[in-house]
């Protein structure tokens, strides 16, 4: 839509406010304002939306992998040949051996329930979850038969532990005696905590060396699982699928999808619905300019006529007002992309200081998951929010465009 100099003359004058025309122009601001306010609000959420599914994804899959190959009865006593097997398959990228265990931690009167994780020393100190997320100690402490383990920050907290405190697991598989089981209990010495960034991990890890855990658990040589990593998350089922038939009487596969399935869907659901509610914002904004459109159309109408009269074709008073619309869409969708861009940027600042003015705990990690609000700009979804604000912008200078446009000069002149 290409303006010749007249047009885009009398665009600009009708941009700015007139003699007797300030209620318009209020109307086409907020109209900008409203724009604005909606493509903020849908990058911010979006980018927050897929922050979470991008943090809490890394940071699963991380710790547990995009699979893991379970031992019924907890219990998996040819693992070596089963990774032998998981690591040739095209696309696994490495088969760990792990034991997981959800047992109690017990220090100083208090008692908590924990998830004991045992693997080798090669694997806790490459592991890319827990590299750099060590708060005290090292995880280089951590060695066979030293009796050291390293535990979540938030479990410290809940514990009342620190560097070098003793803390007794208590495994439900002791010894029977002729009064029952009595529960195995071992001290271990605390070497590291760290804080991964996962509420539920960091009040529940206690990480130390496998064969510490198989003593511990009396598992002998077996091991509870293996855990896979492959080249693609999305594909991991059919990637993994010749294992399968090598896993008769022994274990079964679940991946990243069943072990944590209902909180992705809850993600994608709720990612969804936010998109939709919050793109009536964008559409109650069109309305707006749609309805500051009319009301300059019929404010301008005897202007319209004098143009007409002139030799203004019908096509240029369409794009005259067509161009007004669409530049108020315009620059509302740059004001949005500017203030989405910063409160992301701030995001947590502003989190804890809308906590200080309301002192209210509005992150909550328990409840969220996460320690910090993360963000993730997809630039895909950035466009197509801009896209549909400019799309729906334009529509909306379609219909005043054409009432300006077929005006008709002699009837507005006839009594001037």
């Amino acid at each position: 839509m290409i303006l010749n100099r007249y047009e885009r003359m009398i665009a600009k004058r009708y941009l700015l406010p007139g003699r007797g025309e300030a209620f318009i122009f209020l109307v086409a601001s907020i109209s900008l304002v409203a724009v604005a306010l909606g493509v903020a609000a849908l990058i911010i959420v979006m980018s927050v939306m897929n922050g979470f599914r991008a943090e809490l994804f890394d940071k699963i899959v991380g710790l547990n992998g995009h699979a893991v190959v379970q031992g019924y009865d907890g219990k998996l006593p040819d693992w070596r040949r089963i990774a032998a097997d998981a690591k040739k398959l095209p696309g696994v990228t490495s088969a760990t051996p792990l034991i997981e265990q959800p047992l109690m931690a017990a220090y100083d009167g208090r008692v908590e329930g924990v998830l004991v994780r045992g693997m080798t020393v090669e694997d806790i100190r490459r592991n890319p979850v827990m590299q750099g997320k060590v708060v005290r100690g090292s995880l280089g402490a951590l060695a066979p038969g030293t009796d050291r383990v390293a535990i979540g920050a938030r479990l410290a907290e809940q514990l009342g532990a620190d560097l070098g405190s003793q803390i007794s697991l208590i495994s439900p598989q002791g010894q029977n005696t002729p009064f029952g089981t009595v529960p195995r209990i071992v001290s271990y010495q605390v070497a590291a905590i760290f804080e991964v960034g996962v509420y539920d991990y960091d009040k529940a890890f206690v990480v130390m060396p496998m064969s510490d855990a198989q003593n511990l658990l009396m598992l002998g040589d077996a091991v509870g699982m293996i855990e896979i990593q492959t080249v693609n998350a999305d594909k991991v089922d059919q990637i993994l699928k010749p294992l399968g038939p090598k896993l008769v009487q022994q274990g079964e596969i679940r991946d990243w999808r069943d072990l944590n399935a209902s909180l992705f869907e809850a993600l994608a659901v709720e990612r969804v619905t936010m998109f939709v509610v919050l793109s009536l914002i964008i559409l109650v904004a069109v309305f707006n300019i749609l309805s500051s459109l009319i009301m300059l159309v019929r404010a301008k109408r005897r202007d319209i006529a004098i143009l007409r009269t002139m030799g203004a074709s019908r096509a240029a008073l369409m794009k005259i007002f067509m161009t007004v619309g669409t530049v108020i869409g315009v620059l509302g969708t740059g004001a949005g992309i500017a203030l989405g861009a910063v409160f992301l940027f701030y995001r947590q600042a502003v989190v804890n200081f809308v906590q200080i003015v309301t002192g209210q705990n509005l992150w909550d990690p328990s409840i969220r998951f996460l320690t910090e609000l993360p963000s993730k700009s997809d630039p895909v979804e950035v466009s197509a929010i801009i896209l549909m604000a400019l799309g729906f912008s334009f529509l909306s200078t379609l219909y005043p465009a054409w009432k300006a446009a077929s005006t008709d000069p002699v009837e507005v002149l006839r009594y001037e």
